[in-house]
């Protein structure tokens, strides 16, 4: 009997055609197996009983980074026998395309890294069948070596031989290379190559300078973690005074020397994915908690640390090349290196090589940008705020949807774009922020190239409704240009859209959007909303309390601006702010100049933590957030907060406190408390009224895990359904993803 099997999922770049073979020999089952670009197909000659072992073994051992979606298997008739059974080269097929994103480096090659006896002994590029490069250097689908960046690096004679090997663990491992055969490392504007260059970089860091390192979806920007010189010089290069920088560490006990790390973190920050996770920094100095020695600039003011693990072979021979260097730090920072929210450099054309005092670079080229993802954790699950490099672009399934081809253009800042097509939504690597023509081009270039690859040519789009949005205005024209229908829909309910879509919930819920600013379909800003909304429709029916915004862009950034603005009583601003702030925003305010309503939570934020004098100024975006949250954790203790109704008595009786001169550490947790009861008080009311028991709660706001907590804690109380965005995140960088739900439901 003959069979036809197609296996859909993410089955490409993963090893997933060697298993196959090896499988098929070990059941004696004759045939052919190759890629379809949406699909692996396997046709087998054996019988009913055989066949049905040998899918339920498929199922139970397939690769450990291959994901099975769905197997058909029909029988055919054909008059052809086979002799044996072969991987027969890849042909293209149109059909949902699921493409593999890049994975760090096994322990399998990690070991061959270090292996005097091993012929890839060192090399910077070291991948087999189950790790390495691949949605970065991928041109088009099927996954094949010709359609990848690695085409330029013909296999030399022993790669080539285990490249056709079935017992070799490079069996069809498409960028495998060696150092006879692979990429090159070098220094720009140096002689020194591969080995060479790597140890003069660990040199320059050792003495404290800062170099760029190229890696799999751009370069990094690099120093010693240790050094505060150097961590104040890399500040003052990258125009970055305040916002924390990612520290990569040499392994996890160096992590665990530095930061407190529980099992679950563990688990995802050592994960073939190797994300930045927010981890507690240790500060206390005893026995048990020895104090970090990481160097105080490195994330001013919070109690968090980005913290990820070496994640290619370059990356672990920087750490631990065996040369004559002795006390290499064992943390970094390895920040991507861009400027002001711009997309992740990938070539080193493109910057100022006097930006750094080394450039180290290699001759594989990088076809999409993949910056590093980045996750915190809430009740010990992941919550996403970046997802990039070795989550995208694994699809989002929907149910239920429309036979539709949809663009999402997402936000303006943290942007990603989402492309749709049946069931699938493809959320794209982090793009940056909007406000220059290269992220604009960028975005353009990256969408052009992801529709290819995934054979995804939109019939719609979708935008924001912001009329002053880059995004909005690039959707625009691409609709102008190809004809395309164009739809646009309000930024908060994308938000809550997000949160359904990836829960795959379709019911009616409660939608509770907190964040920064968006456009409100009234005009004015909107950023404390709370909604009735399904897949389909929403309803605004409350919000937190309104206040008028003054100062145009820049009350996104002075947070003294929305504190003045927020005071009943505009005289207490003089015992806190300079006369001249004062003087400025009163004469706005009274003017009706450059003002507007505004119910934006993420404002509220930034008032609070002016008045504690936590944070006056937004150096980078949610600044003020972030060290609010801190100073509340640092207050050990419950807070409870009664009868206050709405955020204007909120902040007025924070106001009172802190003219009486309370101590700045319990006022932030007053705050968290208090904002929470709020949230709970109002979304209770709606469900008590309205008969739904279902709360969805989006917005960068619910980054905050503190305020998320204490919000949960009080809805479950009421035995009430809470959804959260989890692997999607609950910032701007998840809105294409909201997008795209409405779009295709």
């Amino acid at each position: 009997m003959t069979f036809n099997i197609k296996i859909f999922g993410i089955v490409q770049g993963v090893g997933f055609r060697p298993f196959i073979k090896n499988l098929a020999d070990n059941f004696f089952i004759l045939g052919t197996v190759a890629n379809k670009g949406s699909y692996v197909e396997i046709f087998a000659q054996t019988s009913e009983n055989i066949l049905k072992n040998f899918i339920d073994a498929i199922k139970k051992n397939s690769p450990p980074r291959s994901a099975i979606l769905k197997i058909d298997a029909t029988e055919i008739f054909t008059e052809k026998i086979f002799s044996d059974f072969k991987i027969i080269e890849s042909t293209h097929e149109r059909g949902d395309i699921f493409v593999s994103p890049d994975i760090s480096i096994c322990e399998d090659c990690k070991r061959e890294l270090f292996d005097k006896n091993n012929r890839r002994y060192l090399h910077p590029f070291i991948n087999c069948t189950a790790c390495g490069p691949r949605l970065t250097i991928l041109e088009n689908m099927p996954y094949d070596r010709e359609r990848t960046s690695m085409k330029n690096f013909p296999m030399c004679e022993k790669c080539s031989e285990e490249y056709f090997n079935k017992n070799s663990r490079r069996f069809d491992a498409q960028p495998i290379c060696c150092n006879d055969c692979g990429p090159q490392i070098f220094l720009k504007n140096s002689p020194e190559k591969n080995l060479d260059a790597i140890k003069k970089i660990r040199k320059i860091i050792l003495q404290g300078g800062i170099v760029a390192i190229k890696g799999i979806g751009g370069f990094h920007i690099a120093c010693d973690a240790k050094n505060f010189s150097a961590v104040q010089r890399l500040r003052d290069k990258k125009f970055r005074p305040q916002k924390p920088f990612a520290v990569m560490f040499k392994n996890i006990s160096a992590v665990e020397e530095h930061c407190f790390l529980n099992s679950e973190q563990k688990i995802f920050l050592d994960s073939p994915q190797k994300p930045i996770i927010l981890l507690k920094k240790r500060n206390n100095s005893s026995l048990l908690t020895p104090h970090s020695s990481l160097s105080k600039n490195v994330a001013p003011q919070i109690n968090k640390i980005g913290a990820f693990l070496p994640y290619t072979p370059l990356h672990l021979l920087i750490f631990d090349l065996p040369d004559d260097i002795k006390n290499f730090p064992d943390a970094l920072i390895m920040t991507s290196l861009n400027f002001s929210g711009n997309p992740i450099e990938i070539d080193e054309e493109d910057f100022d090589k006097n930006f750094c005092d080394a450039i180290l670079t290699h001759d594989r080229k990088i076809l999409l940008r993949a910056d590093d993802s980045v996750m915190n954790f809430f009740k010990n699950q992941p919550s996403m705020i970046r997802r990039s490099r070795g989550y995208s672009p694994l699809p989002i399934f929907i149910e239920k949807s429309k036979k539709i081809s949809v663009l999402a253009v997402g936000g303006e800042l943290k942007n990603t774009f989402a492309l749709a097509k049946n069931n699938l939504i493809y959320a794209s690597p982090y793009i940056g922020d909007f406000g220059n023509i290269k992220t604009a081009e960028i975005f353009e270039k990256s969408v052009r190239r992801m529709s290819d690859l995934l054979e995804i040519f939109p019939e719609k789009i979708i935008c924001d409704k912001h009329p002053r949005y880059q995004s909005v205005k690039i959707a625009e024209k691409i609709s102008a240009e190809k004809n395309i229908f164009l739809e646009k829909i309000q930024h908060h309910y994308a938000h809550i859209l997000s949160n359904l879509a990836e829960n795959n919930y379709f019911g009616e819920v409660i939608g509770v959007a907190m964040d920064g600013t968006g456009f409100g379909d009234d005009g004015t800003i909107w950023g404390g909303e709370f909604f009735i909304c399904d897949a389909k429709n929403y309803q605004r029916v409350d919000s937190i309390s309104k206040f008028i915004q003054a100062g145009g862009d820049k009350s996104s950034v002075d947070c003294w601006r929305n504190a003045i603005s927020m005071m009943k009583n505009k005289n207490f601003a003089e015992e806190i702010f300079t006369a001249e702030k004062v003087k400025a925003q009163k004469f706005l305010l009274e003017k009706n100049l450059n003002c507007i309503e505004s119910t934006s939570c993420g404002r509220l934020f930034d008032a609070v933590a002016a008045i504690l004098k936590i944070c006056e100024k937004n150096s980078y975006e949610g600044e003020a957030a972030m060290k609010l949250e801190s100073f509340a954790e640092n207050f050990v203790g419950e807070v409870e907060v009664k009868n206050i109704f709405s955020t204007e008595e909120l902040f007025e009786k924070i106001l009172e406190k802190v003219l009486l001169g309370e101590d700045r550490n319990f006022l932030a947790k007053y705050f968290h408390a208090g904002l929470a009861e709020i949230i709970f008080e109002k979304v209770l009311k709606i469900s008590e009224r309205e008969k739904i028991f279902t709360v969805a709660l989006s917005g960068g706001v619910f980054q905050n895990i503190l305020l998320t907590e204490l919000v949960v804690e009080k809805l479950e109380k009421k035995n009430l359904k809470i959804l959260l965005n989890r692997m999607i995140p609950a910032n701007d960088g998840g809105i294409c993803v909201g997008q795209a739900f409405f779009a295709i439901r």
